[in-house]
């Protein structure tokens, strides 16, 4: 398809060495006959997610001018900052375990909008932002697979518009030029959801939920409109206001607040709202509410000084600080245990400048005789009283009863309660965090270059309250006030502050599982259904395209090409001197891309988070071609390989296929729309939940692979995949004592049942067995000693003296007798029946359960080793309708806590609740 008017064609971009306006048949009949004759591996599949090997990079020198492209290290080897310190309560020297998150949350690396270059905070609109089958399987297998999804994709598309009679939208109308890639660009008709004539929604004007959108600039304000309010929780609040005359809706939202009690105190037992079940829409879909009250933010713990005798040394002398400076250099000292992070020479650099800063600020170091200590080395830096310190306060804390790790929790819980909810149009929703952010050591993720820079305490002048004309504002803390307060209702955000790494906005938002949030994934998903409808068409015309004349039309399809068959982000312009070099589809770099005859495409770039995204893929050969085109001499290191393309108009022509329609739509289209083809195939019969499970995990991991959500190894991967190995062993050691106590009973069975039934498997080695045995002593003792603890725990709660030692030494004696025991079979050979009235009946019964055990923890752990590549969380959170995992549940009657965590069934709610037990629902 055509992108319009020479008008909307984009310049080169200016930065370095541009590709010509168009290609002549003679550049595309010389590169025709330059084809390589070998056997092309199979298209449209990941074949490799690891580092480079030297020996494989050859590279066409027509294309790069150098034979090859030097390697990197391993993915596997890469060390990864991730900035976690949005948990308050978690120590600055923990980092999270993984480097995947809840995808829901957004990203701390993503850009704010910019206006003519400067950094400004953003405007009302600006401000509504979304929480946005085997590996060894051959790779002809895989993509033949995702080939004929794709022709089953292109049926239906036609189908569809052939059922619906559905017209294309005019190409141009709905859009403007300076609109942001990431905002709507029109608004779908009543007939453009799914192809029929399906209920309004009244969401949110921002569509999309992923979590890789940026903060954009938006649209301009929609004229002053008469807001219909939102179905409230308290019918007599909401029908008041709803009701009353155009004069006097301020008077009655006034009189509604007085009468109003706490945020917290409401009845938990109030009607819940089913918006998904509402069947008009809003007029004004960008007003966001009409009441919104709320108690603020919870700010961080004011900083305890270090004792006299806890100081931190620099070439061996202990040094006094001011009390800014001694914090700052705990940032650093308390996360000693942290190597990742405090041995990387970048870290140490930028906290070592901040630092240095403060210490200028504030009078500089001295020794105890009061002289001034310059510090001016790092390497003289010692801070190893600092973490023995907290090290030490740390196994005390830990060390703690449960009685007084409760209480204290209780105390938290009681101080943090008037925050965890708001009232959103008289409906009580919870919100997401409303803690600020502790000051401590910015991690980053990725390779971030401003890793170890000092994060700055927050104060409330530097924060911006949204919230209701009508409502009480919070009080800030004594002696400060609020930077601002406003009464946004198209904002989604109850307060906002700007940090001071990389001068982003951080917003405290309503939680996951609110109104908003579940609004907005809905449409999310809904857009991914409707694209069905033109996908078809998207694939011929960009297909067509890869043999434009034009070079930004064959761009643009190439990178189409990209972004629909390897779920490659758009990409977004970024300020290089203030943000992390991180790209996408549409800024790679001539040193992202390595070509590998005859079609293969290496990637190697860091992409959102700074996360190095390195992969392979074959490709079809005019894509090939195409790529090797754009990266000709005399292009080089630092020029575009897309240099007449950019997201936004890259967006821009997509939505004359859609309203709306961007890039990112088709990670959620592709990965919902492979699930729901693999799910109906499966045919299940006679299996357990377990194996039901792990088909629907099958499923998902096909869906991550041809998606390509792939991931490094975890760390703890080996660990757990032995755990579950010894746990197998165990069962079976448990069988075989099983079978001998039948023969106890019955050593007639032995004739019977043949000497092979009672034989020990022979990986259970005797010396493992003692090693087991020995395992299950301890295990026992562990049990008896945390079970006499909790009953004297409560015995104190209850007023009751504790229970004596003599009582836990009686108790011991279970674990002690247990030991004689195995010494006994050890020796004799047999074993005892055990239990009250044993038979073999019973024992039979016994192996029965311990062999589906045995086979569910061999179900558990082939699905694990599976997914050790393999981001499932990625795919079923983010890109996969929640409704065919429901869907899935009640098909084959699998409990749906099988596959969401219970913070996910409240996220997923209208998911659960509007498919319901109707297994005949398809995306």
């Amino acid at each position: 398809m055509s992108s319009g008017s020479e008008d909307d064609k984009p310049l080169a971009k200016v930065n370095g060495h541009a590709s010509a306006p168009t290609i002549s048949k003679a550049d595309d009949r010389a590169m025709d006959a330059a084809d390589s004759k070998v056997h092309m591996a199979p298209v449209g599949v990941s074949i490799r997610n690891g580092p480079v090997d030297q020996d494989r990079m050859d590279v066409d020198s027509s294309v790069s001018g150098q034979a090859k492209r030097k390697s990197r290290t391993s993915i596997d080897q890469s060390i990864n900052y991730k900035d976690d310190s949005s948990d308050d309560e978690a120590p600055l020297a923990k980092r999270s375990k993984t480097q995947h998150k809840q995808p829901d949350s957004d990203s701390d690396d993503e850009p704010i909008a910019k206006k003519n270059g400067a950094r400004l905070p953003p405007s009302a609109k600006n401000t509504d932002m979304d929480v946005d089958s085997d590996d060894d399987e051959p790779l002809g297998k895989i993509a033949a697979k995702k080939a004929n999804i794709e022709k089953e994709a292109a049926k239906e598309a036609k189908s569809i518009r052939a059922g619906t009679k559905a017209k294309k939208p005019a190409a141009k109308k709905a859009v403007k030029d300076e609109s942001s890639d990431d905002e709507p660009l029109a608004k779908p008709t009543k007939r453009q959801v799914n192809g029929t004539a399906a209920k309004k929604t009244n969401g949110v004007k921002k569509e999309e939920s992923d979590s890789d959108v940026p903060i954009a600039k938006r649209a301009k304000k929609a004229p002053a409109a008469k807001p219909a309010a939102k179905p409230a929780a308290k019918p007599a609040a909401k029908a008041a206001t709803k009701a009353a005359p155009k004069g006097k809706v301020a008077a009655v939202k006034k009189s509604v607040k007085e009468e109003s009690k706490d945020i917290t105190d409401e009845d938990d037992e109030e009607e819940e709202y089913k918006w998904w079940e509402e069947s008009a829409k809003k007029e004004d879909d960008s007003i966001k509410w009409t009441t919104l009250e709320h108690n603020g933010v919870i700010f961080p713990e004011d900083y305890q000084r270090l004792p006299k005798d806890v100081k931190l040394l620099y070439d061996g002398t202990p040094v006094e600080l001011d009390i800014e400076a001694e914090e700052a250099a705990t940032f650093f000292g308390f996360m000693l245990n942290s190597t990742v992070n405090v041995e990387n020479p970048t870290f140490q650099k930028n906290f070592f400048r901040d630092f240095k800063e403060i210490l200028d600020r504030t009078g500089g170091a001295k020794d105890k005789n009061g002289k001034k200590v310059d510090i001016k080395e790092f390497e003289k830096l010692d801070f190893s009283q600092l973490w023995a310190y907290k090290d030490a306060q740390t196994k005390a804390k830990n060390a703690r009863s449960s009685a007084e790790k409760k209480a204290e929790k209780a105390e938290r819980d009681k101080r943090d309660a008037p925050y965890l909810y708001c009232k959103w149009d008289g409906r009580k929703e919870k919100v997401g965090n409303p803690r600020v952010e502790i000051p401590g050591l910015f991690r980053g993720r990725g390779d971030h270059p401003k890793t170890g820079c000092i994060k700055k305490r927050v104060l409330p002048e530097q924060i911006t309250i949204n919230i209701g004309k009508e409502a009480k504002v919070p009080e800030p803390p004594a002696g400060h006030k609020w930077k601002a307060v406003q009464h946004d209702n198209k904002a989604t955000w109850l307060a906002m502050w700007q940090e001071n790494i990389n001068g982003h906005y951080k917003y405290v938002m309503l939680a996951a599982n609110s109104t908003v949030k579940g609004k907005a994934d809905f449409k999310k998903f809904e857009k991914a259904r409707e694209l069905k409808k033109y996908i078809d068409r998207i694939r011929a015309d960009y297909t067509k395209d890869l043999k434009s004349e034009v070079m930004a039309d064959r761009q643009r399809a190439t990178a189409m090409y990209l972004i629909d068959k390897f779920a490659l982000r758009a990409g977004n312009e970024k300020d290089t001197e203030n943000e992390a070099e991180t790209v996408g589809c549409c800024s790679l770099k001539y040193e992202h891309v390595t070509l590998r005859e005859p079609n293969t495409v290496i990637f190697d770039f860091l992409g959102k988070d700074s996360i190095r995204f390195y992969n392979e893929f074959t490709v079809d050969r005019q894509v090939f071609k195409n790529l090797k085109m754009f990266k000709k001499p005399p292009k080089e290191d630092g020029d575009d390989i897309f240099d007449r393309l950019t997201t936004t108009q890259l967006n821009k022509h997509l939505s004359s296929y859609m309203p709306g329609l961007t890039a990112k739509v088709f990670r959620t289209y592709n990965a919902s729309y492979t699930m729901s083809k693999l799910l109906q195939e499966l045919k299940v019969t006679n299996a357990t939940v377990h194996e039901k499970v792990k088909l629907y995990n099958d499923c998902n991991r096909q869906v991550a692979i041809l998606c390509n959500h792939k991931r490094t190894v975890g760390a703890s991967h080996e660990q757990q995949m032995k755990k579950l190995v010894e746990q197998i062993k165990g069962l079976r050691y448990q069988k075989w004592r099983t079978k001998m106590m039948m023969l106890d009973l019955d050593p007639k069975l032995k004739k019977k049942k043949g000497a092979a039934y009672f034989e020990l498997d022979e990986d259970l080695t005797e010396e493992w067995v003692k090693s087991h045995q020995e395992f299950l002593v301890e295990d026992q003792k562990a049990k008896i000693n945390k079970k006499f603890e909790k009953d004297n725990e409560k015995r104190i709660a209850d007023g009751e003296k504790p229970l004596p030692a003599s009582e836990l030494k009686e108790r011991l004696k279970a674990a002690s007798e247990l030991e004689a025991k195995f010494k006994k079979e050890n020796k004799t050979k047999k074993v005892e029946a055990e239990g009250k009235g044993p038979s073999v009946e019973k024992l039979e019964a016994a192996l029965e359960k311990l062999d589906q055990r045995i086979k569910n923890l061999e179900l558990q752990s082939a699905d694990r080793e599976g997914n050790k590549e393999v981001a499932l969380g990625t795919s079923k959170i983010n890109y996969i309708d929640p409704r065919l995992t429901v869907v899935f549940s009640a098909k084959f009657n699998v409990p749906i806590e099988k596959f969401f965590s219970k913070t996910l069934r409240e996220k997923f709610k209208w998911a659960i609740e509007s498919v319901g037990n109707d297994s005949t629902w398809e995306f």
